[in-house]
Parts: C-alpha cells; structure tokens; sequence
C-alpha cells in the first residue's frame, strides 16, 4: 500500500500517483524532462540521488512537481538536493519524497522544504494518518521552512550565506 501524505493530511486521487486519473501528468527522469521541457503538458522530475539538481533551473518554471528520490534510509543526498531547490535556486512548486520515507525523517524533510511524502511503510503510513510526527527540539541549520528561531547557532550559516 503506497499513500501520500502532506501536512493536511493523507491524500486522495492524487494526480502524480499512476492510475489517478485516466491521463495522469508525466513524471519524468532528469535527461527526459530536459527534452521535453518545450511541451505544453504538465509535468513532474523524478531525480534521483547522483541527479545534479542545477541542470534544472532553466526549465524550473514550469516544472510543477520535483520528485526527490530516497533509495535508502540512509541516503540522505535528498536532504542537499531540496535544500538547493528550495533556497538556491527559488524552485516554490511541489517536492516530494520518495522511496524509502520513514517516520523519524519527516520532521527533517519538512524543514528542507519537501511538501509531500509517498510512504509505503505502514507504521509511518499509521503515524502520519494520526498525524503524530515525532519532534525536533533544536535547531542549528537554518532551514527552508522558516520555523521559529531558536537559539544556537544557525545565526553564523545564515550570516555567511546572506552577507
């Protein structure tokens, strides 16, 4: 069983999901969407972790979907990958993870700017319909979602970043 979930909740008929619809909107590896980036359709990039996420920007307004793919827990290339959408290179669309989505993740693949999440593990797939996402205390890295500063250092990052 695969779902997708977003912070309001499991989703129904989502349109990027195979069968939602009876011609749902391609999603499309890195090399293809580049080909076809000229098209009037809608679509969605599946990129895989090795993907450099640069290539993307000069189709990035039209992409409506980026699919960051996790192949294992502890894979954590996704992370670098949404952090550079979302804060370098302006991506406001849709992220969305994929792959192997665990509970403990969440909370961190919602700072880094991901929206929605396909989970097939069931006790995460449990958790998230209740809505019980387990918690992050501290914060040192600046972070995509723009949570409440706290304090610590992510003060010096940001100050390097912007100045």
């Amino acid at each position: 069983m695969t779902v997708i979930w977003t912070q309001n909740g499991i989703v129904e008929n989502d349109p990027w999901v195979s069968g939602a619809a009876e011609d749902p909107p391609k999603l499309l590896g890195l090399a293809e969407a580049l080909e076809h980036a000229q098209d009037n359709a809608a679509f969605g990039v599946v990129l895989q972790p090795a993907d450099d996420v640069r290539k993307l920007e000069p189709i990035l307004d039209r992409v409506a979907i980026v699919a960051l793919t996790f192949p294992v827990f502890s894979d954590g290339r996704g992370f670098s990958q949404a952090m550079l959408l979302r804060q370098r290179l302006g991506y406001t669309g849709e992220l969305r993870a994929v792959g192997t989505v665990l509970l403990d993740q969440v909370p961190l693949m919602l700072r880094t700017g991901f929206d929605s999440f396909e989970v097939e593990h069931v006790p995460t797939i449990e958790r998230l319909s209740k809505k019980r996402l387990p918690g992050i205390d501290l914060h040192y890295q600046p972070a995509a979602d723009k949570a409440a500063a706290t304090p610590g250092y992510s003060w010096r990052r940001t100050a390097i970043l912007n100045g």
